[in-house]
């Protein structure tokens, strides 16, 4: 999965100066504490879920991505860490938390929307509040389920009732 992010990412660093950036998937981090010197971004996006109990699959139309993101101006090295928030099947009797899967499109777009982050927090730029759409791109059938969202439960989600 981190590989679908770095790709991304690759095709996006003529815009992060020369600098050399990489994703890590760190299930630790936690919003609104980065550590010091590092910068936080939530955002979030359609994603696609398959329960690891009964195989039912379900779309939801905000999954929650956290990123903590860092320049070592000295080795010209980025490093962003990424958590992605998970949600539960709402038929199972005990559910597990499972995986988001992204799209191409809407890791494109997160990656899109992260690097102007960077742009604006590492390097400086003002580069306005315009942001890219994530697609629909899956099946999505009725309201969010805040009761089986990991991000609303944590009182991030955008959508929490």
């Amino acid at each position: 999965m981190v590989s679908l992010w770095n790709s991304s990412l690759l095709k996006k660093t003529s815009d992060l100066h020369g600098d050399t950036w990489n994703i890590e998937i760190d299930e630790t981090i936690v919003e609104n504490s980065p550590a010091l010197n590092w910068y936080q971004y939530i955002s979030g996006s359609f994603a696609e879920f398959r329960c690891s109990l009964c195989t039912r699959t379900w779309g939801s139309s905000r999954v929650q991505v956290l990123f903590h993101f860092h320049l070592n101006t000295a080795s010209r090295q980025g490093t962003i860490k990424l958590r992605f928030y998970k949600q539960e099947c709402k038929t199972c009797s005990e559910p597990q938390w499972e995986d988001a899967d992204f799209s191409v499109n809407n890791t494109d777009v997160l990656v899109e929307r992260l690097v102007k982050k960077i742009r604006m927090r590492c390097y400086g730029e003002d580069l306005g509040e315009a942001n890219r759409s994530s697609v629909f791109d899956g099946r999505f059938n009725g309201p969010h389920e805040s009761a089986h969202c990991e991000a609303c439960r944590l009182g991030i989600c955008s959508q929490a009732n």
